[in-house]
């Protein structure tokens, strides 16, 4: 065997391990992450009546995550990156997993505001830090197929988690206690569970790799070091604010969380007002056709962004694909047809991750890194607080949910416009040739 014929065996073989060994565990524990973060809009399908919250109330207790989200983020990423992943991401897990169960034991709106900021605390940083995990072991090259097969976990979450909160919420009533409040404590758990695991699990650095032979630790410290020099020069982490590429892809990033939250969070109840006739079980099930067709969308995209070399166009498409998808919904009064155009916007939401994700790192560098992504993240998932707030005043305000889908798809237009303006290292981008070594 050659050198180069050794190193290219070497490659393929450090990848797949290394996705193999990495990338379900992730999954998982994202499923967990964003099931805990939104099954409040199942738990809406019997809890708004029983505690007696209005469309508005609801909206502004969906979205109130993102407060707490937002004031701790940076710093729990600036953490993670000092203390490890390992530990850090456990914390994280434990104490979200412990917050979301508390929910079940919320009497009335002011109780589920509390709880719910204090969940966006305890989960604040979690997602950034698994992002900026995810680059201390892949190349720019696999990224965005990484990151899309870790954040497929978004639609798994929903297509797993629409029928079996929805089934436990008609059929768990264990001592005299609503299905709703059980919903809580049953999908809490699993976080708790494997928080625990992954402080035995999960390794924070290819150099502490043991699973890991010492020629592929090496090659991949090298590769993963010669990448890092072709990025732009590095620059002081607080100095990452006065970044405008990073106010630019929090805006584009706040867009697409307006649409991902607005939706997400109120599908149900607009499945829900198809027909009176319709169990909670039977809206789980209806609502899982948009989420399997935006999972598949969404690993197809990334792995043609990643063969193609290709970040701004995979990026800004997805967002157009949204709002239409959003307009169509509001436009829409045939059950049918609506199901069709949630899909649509769906597809569009879920396809944007990989290639975001991976567009966005091409302009940090080093530990700016680990501030960059965080700061993204956390302005952008504001959004998640304005869009289930402004489609619930909306709906408040007019009856209908219509006039908060609309506003929902004018943000995503914003956020498409956004994209097209963005110009990365034009240096880095020539060296992230796509590859296909990721997952055989």
């Amino acid at each position: 065997m050659t050198g180069k014929e050794n190193s290219t065996a070497i490659e393929r073989a450090t990848i797949r391990k290394v996705a193999r060994r990495l990338i379900p565990f992730l999954f998982v524990l994202y499923i967990i992450a964003f099931l805990d973060r939104v099954n409040l809009g199942y738990a809406a399908l019997e809890m708004n009546a029983a505690l007696g919250l209005s469309s508005e109330i609801f909206g502004l207790a969906a979205g109130i995550f993102f407060i707490g989200y937002f004031v701790f983020e940076v710093p729990s990423n600036v953490l993670l990156h000092s203390i490890g992943a390992r530990v850090w991401i456990a914390r994280i897990l434990i104490s979200w997993g412990l917050i979301s169960m508390l929910t079940a034991w919320a009497q009335n709106a002011t109780h589920l505001y509390i709880i719910r900021f204090l969940l966006g605390v305890a989960e604040a940083g979690f997602f950034p830090g698994i992002i900026l995990y995810i680059t201390y072991w892949f190349r720019a090259r696999e990224q965005a197929r990484a990151v899309s097969l870790f954040m497929v976990a978004l639609p798994v979450a929903n297509i797993i988690g629409a029928p079996i909160s929805t089934w436990v919420i008609d059929h768990v009533h264990w001592m005299n206690m609503p299905g709703w409040r059980w919903m809580f404590v049953l999908e809490g758990l699993p976080a708790i569970i494997f928080g625990l695991i992954t402080l035995v699990y999960l390794t924070d650095r290819p150099a502490v790799a043991k699973w890991l032979t010492s020629e592929e630790k090496a090659w991949l410290i090298a590769e993963l070091e010669k990448e890092e020099g072709c990025k732009p020069k590095p620059v002081s982490k607080w100095d990452v604010f006065k970044d405008s590429a990073v106010w630019q892809f929090s805006l584009i990033y706040f867009t697409l969380a307006m649409g991902l939250y607005g939706l997400g969070f109120w599908m149900p109840t607009i499945i829900k007002a198809f027909s009176k006739l319709l169990s909670n079980t039977q809206v789980g099930l209806i609502a899982m056709i948009p989420y399997i067709c935006g999972g598949l969308a969404m690993v197809y995209w990334a792995r043609r962004s990643d063969r193609l070399a290709e970040r701004r166009l995979h990026t800004a498409l997805p967002l157009i694909t949204g709002s239409l998808g959003l307009v169509g919904v509001g436009l829409s009064d045939n059950p049918y047809l609506s199901i069709v155009m949630m899909t649509i916007a769906t597809i569009g939401i879920y396809s944007l991750f990989g290639p975001f994700w991976s567009f966005a790192n091409l302009f940090f560098s080093g530990g700016t890194a680990a501030v960059g992504i965080a700061v993204i993240n956390s302005i952008g998932n504001l959004g998640g607080f304005l869009g289930p707030y402004a489609l619930g005043y909306m709906t408040k305000l007019t009856g209908s949910t219509k006039a908060g889908l609309y506003f929902l798809s004018a943000a995503m237009l914003v956020g498409f416009l956004l994209v097209l303006l963005l110009r990365p290292n034009r240096r880095f981008v020539s060296n992230a040739v796509a590859s296909t070594n990721l997952v055989d």
